[in-house]
């Protein structure tokens, strides 16, 4: 058994990929996508008929309505391979915008009805922003379940928790790389590995949270750099994983060793700790105190909006405009 294999046993893993010719060979249950993992595959010669198909058939069309349709497209290709659901990203433009996201990913599933595809095979991904996560809120009572992405700090989590969101995605990745970076020549890569990397304790701590006061929302980690990051949080409930490190994982091993469960439902129930809460002005407090945090939240936004616009503009000049 690969460690791939061996972590199926502890968690659901999810592919984070617009590239979904690689993901029957890997066996996902779920898929992930955002804006900027779609840029990056209509760029490639297997997936550019996607694009032109898409532009064919609604061009003239608003070019972010175009931009949606192209994603449910890439989303019904993967979930006609994946047996779980897929990830779909709201417009991170909107990410202030309540409104806006009701209506963004409003359209987005009423697109994947009129494909077929059943709700329950689908989550709107939205930037856990105070306005986010009470868009996520809304959507869940009209029965459409949301993924809350570009979550790093506690405080996010302990929002989505009140909002009863379906799913949160706080990224492991980016956290380690912001640690990294302010420790510079002081960074000691063997010391902060596996359960000492930042982000793995970040995914932790929510994880050890939710469990200790039954928290329904599931916790997928995301954003991985490398697969001791991933070995580190075997047992969380998901985790989204890169075809490149889902690759390595798949490689055979020489050792018989069983990969441990390095998280645990059961014993997280038994921890002391202390119920918690936070409204909009404690939120946005909260945030703000974390340096972390703010920074990668607003990096991420602004990464994704720029991706959503050069997606309009690979349109746009599909169109001759």
């Amino acid at each position: 058994m690969n460690q791939l294999e061996a972590l199926k046993q502890h968690s659901t893993v999810v592919a984070d990929t617009g590239d979904f010719l690689q993901l029957a060979q890997f066996q996902p249950q779920d898929a992930t996508t955002n804006p900027s993992l779609i840029l990056k595959s209509v760029q490639k010669p297997d997936y550019a008929p996607l694009l032109a198909q898409t532009v064919a058939r609604f061009g003239g069309r608003p070019s972010d309505e175009i931009v949606d349709r192209l994603l449910v497209r890439f989303g019904c290709e993967i979930l006609a391979i994946v047996p779980g659901r897929v990830s779909t990203e709201v417009d991170a433009r909107l990410s202030f915008d309540t409104a806006a996201t009701i209506e963004r990913a409003e359209r987005l599933m009423a697109l994947y009805q009129a494909e077929g595809v059943p709700s329950d095979r689908v989550l709107i991904k939205i930037a856990a922003t105070w306005e986010g996560i009470e868009a996520a809120a809304q959507l869940e009572r009209r029965g459409i379940r949301t993924n809350l992405t570009l979550l790093f700090a506690f405080c996010q989590a302990l929002a989505c928790a009140q909002a009863r969101v379906q799913l949160i995605s706080p990224f492991v990745g980016r956290i380690y790389d912001w640690h990294k970076k302010q420790a510079g020549s002081q960074w000691d890569e063997a010391a902060r590995a596996g359960a000492h990397d930042p982000g793995v304790q970040s995914v932790r701590r929510i994880f050890e949270y939710y469990k200790r006061f039954g928290i329904g929302t599931e916790i997928m980690g995301a954003s991985f750099r490398n697969c001791g990051q991933i070995v580190a949080l075997a047992g969380c409930d998901l985790l989204t994983i890169s075809p490149e490190l889902l690759a390595q994982l798949a490689q055979p091993v020489a050792s018989t060793d069983a990969l441990p469960r390095a998280l645990d439902a059961d014993a997280a129930r038994e921890l002391d700790l202390q119920p918690l809460q936070h409204d909009q002005a404690s939120f946005r407090l909260a945030l703000n105190e974390d340096a972390m945090a703010s920074e990668k939240l607003a990096e991420g936004i602004r990464a994704f909006c720029a991706d959503s616009v050069r997606l309009e503009q690979l349109i746009a000049a599909r169109q001759g405009r």
